[in-house]
């Protein structure tokens, strides 16, 4: 019989734990929190100050009793939930079910699952810490404020189902914000001068920069021809060479909201399925009959960038035995995010010497892949800056000056590990300028204007989201992913080609939150009612004033939406044609996804369909049909006949009306990052695409 209890969250960390305490412990798990607010009722009574009104989860019956009758015959009960708020309140809520004094030495905590960090943490068992138990319960108070209060008055409003989120909100209004700025979005024309210049027969790029050393813009076709008029012959001198040296250091180990958008980026990875991923590396991995279970990876809920002396040394020692000295970095400190809650480490390996290369065949691909990420960044984090040699030439002619610039890797340094990512996966290249000296002539072989015209801001990537919500102080490590889960699930955003869009469901509930209750989603309020639950953590508040402090100015605003919300009737509209199941009509409903069209039979005919947008070109594969706009499940944009299922034509590419003028094959739009081109499905024929 064990003589120690010990609890931890889920079945796959109790399993790698009890692995390394021997006999006298047993771990089970708690799958998650036991306790909770419920569902059916606000259960937080205001009037005492806000006393939240917890309930056992349903379906947890059985697990508490089992907990209870091994706590009993236990010695000692110790709580291991994970490290951060979540898991702090987890411990809270089983002592309070267990009937262990909370005052007791009943908590242990660990960053990472290994055999040291989890024996070393039984040698120093802490009191559970109720300032991160009451930034826990105050956020979960607050959410069910403002959750329960709205949500009823969006359903006699708005519409039955409707849900409002604290966090949720705010990143429904960035999305409506960037949508909006790119509908009120005025292109600007503007003109570039691109040259090839020949050095003997080395050819190099460079750009048009201005007059006389100064720079100057190009705004419009008569601007380039004054350029171009006022060059005379070929010939360009070249006036300066600058010759530099340039650092560039790496990136700092992984955070939460970092590993998401770089996994986004390299891995293609949502957000939660990062998560997911990065849970079941830190819980264990069985490495085989040697090793047994392992956590690979450290807590995966963090936003420090801090590591461990002992990481950092056996980085450093992998380092100088795999690339040699020259490599090794100089482990400056880094300046910490402010608000980080640091009694964590960064995303890193438990351990250096478990290279990917050996883990590949125990890890699943995408296990793997993650893993491989973590080690790289880790790995380079530790390592020397890359050098690079940099030139920049000045060349001119009659006064107008071109300037080309090169760049190669001196020492690669980090980057023979890892390069960060960036939203446009652009690769980094050496671009070589051939040896060029000031009084030197060149040619220029060709000289090119080129019409742009100025682009709206991109839509939202899941990556580029979390990082707006991390620097504008939304939300904390933990609740990324759900938010970014939760506003798909409601329908209030959708994700069209990897970048989000506002529904039209979701545009309706943003503009009555915003009518009614604007702090729910300023994003100052929200940042600063982040930094109140730090301050909880911290000790230096109380939960129950900031709660107190938000609901005397968001009750006014209930009573008013309660009496002066207007409905929105989102009745169903005739679409003028027939059912073709029953004969009755068609109309137009309010879904999760928008509008759709299904049968005014309804319940006894179940017939609907999605709303097809026509883009004017009759179907190249029946000619009887026309092309539509559909979404694939996942909400990929994607082209077919609207005779489907008797035409199958399909078409990630949006095809346009003209054929093409060489072989009369379909013409389609392609995109690229540098922007849309109109290309053949059969031929090479491609041309620009007009602004």
């Amino acid at each position: 019989m064990a003589d120690y209890l010990v609890i931890v969250e889920s079945p796959a960390k109790a399993k790698t734990i009890e692995k390394y305490l021997g006999k006298k412990y047993k771990v089970k798990a708690s799958l998650g929190h036991v306790r909770d607010l419920p569902k059916s009722q606000m259960g937080v009574d205001v009037d005492k100050e806000y006393e939240p009104k917890y309930i056992t989860i349903r379906g947890k019956g059985p697990v508490l009793k089992e907990l209870k009758t091994a706590a009993k015959k236990a010695k000692r009960v110790y709580l291991a939930a994970d490290p951060d708020r979540e898991g702090e309140a987890i411990a809270w809520h089983l002592a309070h079910s267990l009937d262990i004094d909370d005052k007791s030495e009943c908590r242990v905590v660990f960053n990472e699952i290994t055999k040291d960090a989890v024996k070393n943490s039984f040698k120093n068992p802490r009191t559970i810490d109720m300032d991160r138990v009451d930034a826990q319960q105050a956020r979960r108070i607050l959410d069910r404020l403002v959750g329960y209060n709205i949500s009823p008055i969006l359903w006699k409003k708005v519409k039955k189902g409707l849900s409002a989120g604290r966090v949720q909100s705010v990143a429904v209004r960035l999305i409506i914000d960037r949508e909006n700025e790119i509908n009120n979005f005025k292109p600007e024309e503007y003109w570039s001068i691109d040259g090839t210049f020949l050095k003997g027969k080395e050819k190099f790029p460079g750009a048009f920069y201005g007059i006389d050393g100064k720079k100057q813009e190009l705004k419009t076709k008569d601007d380039v021809d004054n350029i171009l008029n006022k060059m005379k012959g070929k010939e360009f001198r070249i006036d300066k060479v600058n010759k530099r040296e340039r650092k560039r250091n790496p990136s700092v180990p992984f955070t939460t909201s970092s590993l998401q958008q770089e996994a986004a980026r390299k891995l293609n990875f949502r957000a939660k399925k990062t998560m997911m991923i990065a849970q079941q590396l830190y819980e264990g991995i069985d490495l085989g009959k040697k090793e047994g279970t392992v956590g690979l990876i450290t807590y995966m809920r963090t936003d420090s960038t801090r590591l461990s002396d002992s990481a950092k040394g056996e980085a450093q020692s992998y380092i100088e035995g795999q690339f040699g000295k020259e490599f090794l970095g100089g482990n400056k400190k880094k300046k910490q995010k402010e608000g980080a809650q640091d009694a964590h480490e960064a995303i890193r390996p438990t351990s250096a010497n478990r290279d990917p290369k050996a883990m590949k065949s125990i890890l699943s691909r995408d296990q793997y892949r993650l893993y491989k990420l973590i080690w790289d960044r880790f790995i380079a984090s530790q390592m020397a800056p890359a050098v690079m040699d940099t030139m920049t030439v000045h060349m001119t002619n009659q006064g107008v000056e071109f300037r080309a610039t090169g760049s190669k890797v001196k020492f690669k340094g980090f980057m023979k590990v890892y390069i960060e990512g960036n939203d446009d996966n652009k690769k980094e290249e050496d671009k070589m300028l051939p040896e060029l000296e000031e009084g030197m002539t060149v040619k220029a072989d060709a000289i090119e204007p080129n019409q742009h015209f100025t682009q709206p801001p991109p839509r939202y990537t899941e990556a580029r989201l979390v990082k707006t919500l991390e620097e504008l102080g939304i939300g904390r490590p933990s609740t990324y992913a759900p938010t970014l889960d939760t506003i798909q699930r409601r329908g209030y955003v959708a994700l069209d080609n990897k970048r989000f869009v506002p529904t039209e469901l979701g545009s309706i509930v943003h503009e009555s939150i915003e009518q009614y209750f604007p702090e729910i989603i300023n994003v100052d309020f929200t940042a600063k009612m982040e930094e109140d639950l730090d301050a909880v953590e911290e000790g230096k508040v109380e939960w129950v004033r900031i709660i107190d402090d938000f609901y005397k100015g968001f009750e006014p605003h209930l009573e008013k939406a309660e009496q002066e919300m207007e409905k929105v009737e989102i009745k169903d509209e005739p679409a003028g044609v027939s059912c073709e199941n029953c004969g009755h009509e068609m109309v137009y409903k309010m879904g999760r996804y928008g509008k759709f069209l299904a049968c005014s039979n309804f319940p006894d005919c179940r017939n609907t369909k999605p709303i097809l947008k026509k883009v004017g070109v009759t179907c190249p594969k029946c000619k009887e049909g026309e092309v539509v706009e559909r979404k694939s499940k996942k909400r990929r944009t994607f082209y077919g006949c609207d005779r489907y299922p008797e035409c199958d034509f399909i078409s990630w590419d949006k095809p346009i009306s003209r054929p093409c003028p060489k072989c009369s094959s379909l013409l389609v739009e392609k995109k690229s990052k540098k922007g849309v081109q109109i290309q053949c499905t059969e031929c090479d024929y491609k041309e620009e695409a007009q602004k």
